[in-house]
């Protein structure tokens, strides 16, 4: 609020109207505009959220239903990424760029602690929504790298953003997926906890197979919307600043984090709360499925959704180009 307070002090006449704001561009070398992108920044990286804002994320997730953990996964996350590229990016370009390096390191820890401490949890729902904070550091780090380049590197940097973005809708699809199929454990047996389950797949034979298919996608593999996301975020922001390979390893440590999860619920011998667990419903099944039918679509032709994202990527990089 204090950050969008000093937008409206800064432009004349004040004003809260964006394309005014942008055409106004009171701020510009302007030393106060760090100040006022720093109290945006922060409010919007707990709303994403990114380390060490992040901190409510897991609790609300496990307390809330899983239609909950879906609708906060798919929409309310990308309040905080659609935030930067809307407002803090184009409104504030000397600043973003002066505030870049901190962004990238903050993207960096985000996608390497996230997936570390989803990596270590029992509780299969904490696990997810670990991973959001991992998925959510990815578009950070595009976006801090697209605005570290300054007026270089254009092609890059725009593949950068348009990986964010594109990433904004993967997560969404992906992740609320993930969180209506860990209802339907909860549903069945009162519990996420990956220890009271094996051997599930005998069971309930659907649900191991949508579960698997959200494990892959969401861990990048090819044919999935994240992998091109994450292809283009690495694409764009290796090619602007190397140091960004730093996050690499985040892809697989998420790729372990799954495969440990689907080994110890879905393999081995049925004990547990496993033994008598009813298949997908209808309505399960469609609910979740669509969302990863979605995925596959955007991950196999790509092009449409591209398309949309890449002329809005390009103007934004010509705003905070430089």
């Amino acid at each position: 609020m204090l950050g969008f307070i000093g937008l409206y002090l800064g432009a004349e006449p004040h004003t809260f109207d964006i394309p005014e704001l942008l055409r106004a561009d009171a701020l510009r070398n302007n030393p106060a505009g760090v100040w006022v992108l720093g109290a945006i920044i922060v409010g919007l990286a707990v709303k994403t959220p990114t380390v060490p804002f992040h901190t409510w994320l897991p609790p609300a997730h496990t307390d809330a239903p899983a239609t909950g953990s879906a609708v906060l996964a798919g929409v309310l996350l990308k309040m905080g990424t659609y935030g930067f590229v809307r407002i803090a990016m184009p409104l504030l370009p000397d600043a973003w760029r002066a505030l870049a390096p901190v962004l990238i390191t903050v993207g960096v820890v985000s996608v390497l602690y996230g997936a570390l401490v989803a990596l270590a949890q029992s509780d299969l729902k904490r696990m997810i929504a670990y991973t959001s904070v991992n998925h959510m550091g990815y578009i950070v780090l595009a976006l801090g790298a697209a605005g570290a380049a300054g007026g270089s590197a254009t092609a890059a940097r725009e593949t950068a953003v348009t990986g964010a973005v594109t990433q904004m809708v993967s997560h969404g699809l992906i992740t609320g997926a993930l969180f209506l199929l860990a209802g339907v454990l909860h549903s069945r047996a009162g519990t996420y906890s990956m220890g009271a389950f094996g051997g599930l797949a005998a069971p309930a034979p659907r649900f191991a197979a949508f579960f698997a298919v959200g494990a892959f996608a969401s861990l990048g593999l090819p044919g999935f919307s994240g992998f091109i996301a994450e292809f283009q975020i690495f694409a764009g922001s290796i090619g602007t600043v190397p140091l960004t390979a730093l996050a690499l390893p985040g892809i697989l440590i998420t790729a372990a984090l799954f495969l440990r999860a689907l080994q110890r619920v879905f393999t081995g011998p049925t004990t547990g709360k496993a033994a008598g667990f009813a298949d997908l419903r209808p309505a399960e099944a469609w609910s979740a499925g669509g969302l990863l039918v979605l995925s596959v679509l955007i991950g196999l032709f790509p092009v449409p959704l591209l398309d949309v994202i890449a002329p809005a990527s390009a103007a934004l990089v010509g705003v905070a180009g430089g």
